[in-house]
């Protein structure tokens, strides 16, 4: 992830006195999951730009850092490492921080002055409509521009990305440049790296107190940047309002985009994972997996339950299984205990000899991040080489997504699916690969039913033929 700074003017190398990195020598700095390197690609009275590279280590957002306590902050592979997110912010504060506050000393007039400055942002994550770029950064005094890509030049059907080089220019002061870039980038990628409280809503108002009030896109950069989260948002709107009371104005901190409220998120499910404990339950198996396991929420269901007497999870993430045993509490639990449930690392898509041997299966949610060419490695690994007797799948329902608003740019309901059948593909799916196998399959609906659309998850219970 790449921000670059261009000083256009007369004696421009002076911004290395504002930034307080010298242009004839690189510099780099630690970062927690990370470097960041500063340089400087050109350098001349007429014009200077500073760069900020980032250099993320995704085994250390997976795994954590060595000696750090708890697990990692990203599961799964993701694209953190190589996009400009809240991980970018953090470095601007880290590496431009007295720059940040306007400190100068012996360049304060250069420092409290205005300046013709351009900004590159490469590779920003534009979840939502892109013209917002326009309404957020314009109002500020800029000129924006940004270029798209598509997602696949193989597969143009897939549509243009959710990624942009974003460049900004304008005539202002490097501090509030900064200050704009450090809150503005992860309203637009709304996904941070660090938990979010309410030292954030502090962080917000102090970065915009000259700013943010007036800012005609103040209720869509505020419900971002606090990722939505009511009681920070309500804060926020409170104290802006006190900064708005003379000219009368009154702030809406409603949000403004309708979302799937989280309790009926959690009742969903409650639903779904409890149709999954009713199948097991009545096929009558009493050794299952539980294959893409989690931090282990179906698992915790099924140790309540005399009639499973091996249960075992095992996840592609040792994080999550990290988690998952702390629920289960497994590393206080008795001998017996430890010998009725096992947690181990593994791939759906690859043959493994630990999934054998286990009257049922359940695969809840799991299949829908697979990309669509690693189905056929799942479907061996699963009905052919460890073919237990019962497979209880369940995945998203696309039709269902019309009764959800504000879903991703995709139409997925979450970042990291690569697909969500309609009723009629699973069905597809499920009775060819029942068919190839050796099954029979049943389907059922969880959740609320639309009388059009379904419900939200559909499950398919696979039975071994004789």
């Amino acid at each position: 992830m790449l921000l670059t700074i261009t000083y256009t003017g007369q004696n421009t190398t002076e911004l290395g006195f504002l930034l307080y990195k010298n242009p004839y020598r690189p510099q780099f700095f630690e970062l927690n999951h990370g470097k960041a390197y500063v340089f400087y690609p050109e350098i001349s009275d007429a014009r200077t730009t500073a760069a900020l590279l980032l250099d993320i280590d995704p085994i250390d957002l997976a795994r954590g850092k060595v000696g750090a306590t708890g697990g990692g902050l990203f599961d799964y592979v993701n694209d953190r490492p190589y996009v400009s997110s809240s991980f970018m912010s953090t470095a601007i504060a880290r590496v431009f921080g007295t720059a940040m506050t306007g400190r100068a000393d012996e360049h304060q007039v250069l420092s409290d002055s205005v300046l013709d400055l351009t900004a590159t942002v490469v590779m920003l994550p534009c979840r939502g409509d892109q013209t917002k770029l326009h309404s957020v950064f314009e109002p500020l005094g800029y000129e924006v521009s940004f270029t798209g890509f598509v997602s696949d030049e193989n597969f143009p059907s897939w549509g243009e990305s959710k990624y942009v080089n974003l460049t900004i220019h304008g005539k202002v002061r490097l501090r509030d440049l900064l200050k704009h870039l450090f809150v503005l980038i992860p309203v637009f990628d709304r996904q941070k790296h660090y938990w979010v409280g309410a030292d954030e809503v502090e962080k917000l108002l102090r970065l915009g107190e000259d700013w943010l009030a007036d800012h005609p896109e103040k209720s869509y950069i505020t419900h971002r940047y606090l990722k939505r989260l009511r009681p920070l948002v309500n804060l926020a709107f409170e104290r802006l309002a006190l900064a708005n009371a003379e000219d009368g104005e009154v702030l809406n901190a409603e949000p403004e985009e309708a979302e799937e409220k989280p309790d009926k998120k959690l009742n969903l499910n409650k639903q779904r994972l409890g149709s999954v404990v009713a199948a097991l339950k009545n096929c009558g198996a009493k050794r299952v997996i539980d294959i893409g396991c989690g931090e282990g929420n179906l698992l915790r269901l099924l140790i309540k339950e005399g009639q499973f007497t091996h249960i075992a999870g095992v996840d592609v993430s040792h994080v999550a299984l990290e988690r998952a045993s702390e629920k289960l509490k497994l590393d206080r639990a008795g001998e017996a205990m430890r010998e009725r449930v096992k947690l181990f690392q593994g791939s759906l898509t690859y043959k493994d000899a630990r999934f054998a041997g286990f009257d049922a299966a359940c695969v809840v949610e799991v299949i829908e991040h697979l990309d669509v060419s690693r189905l056929n490695a799942f479907e061996r690994v699963l009905f052919e080489f460890a073919r237990p007797s019962v497979v209880v799948l369940t995945t998203p329902n696309g039709e269902y997504n019309v009764n959800y608003a504000n879903l991703p740019e995709s139409g997925l309901r979450h970042e990291d699916h690569r697909f969500e059948w309609t009723r009629a593909e699973f069905r597809s799916w499920a009775g060819r690969v029942a068919g190839q196998f050796g099954y029979a399959v049943q389907f059922s609906e969880i959740g609320d039913v639309d009388e059009t659309f379904g419900a939200p998850t559909q499950m398919g219970v696979f039975t071994l033929c004789e």
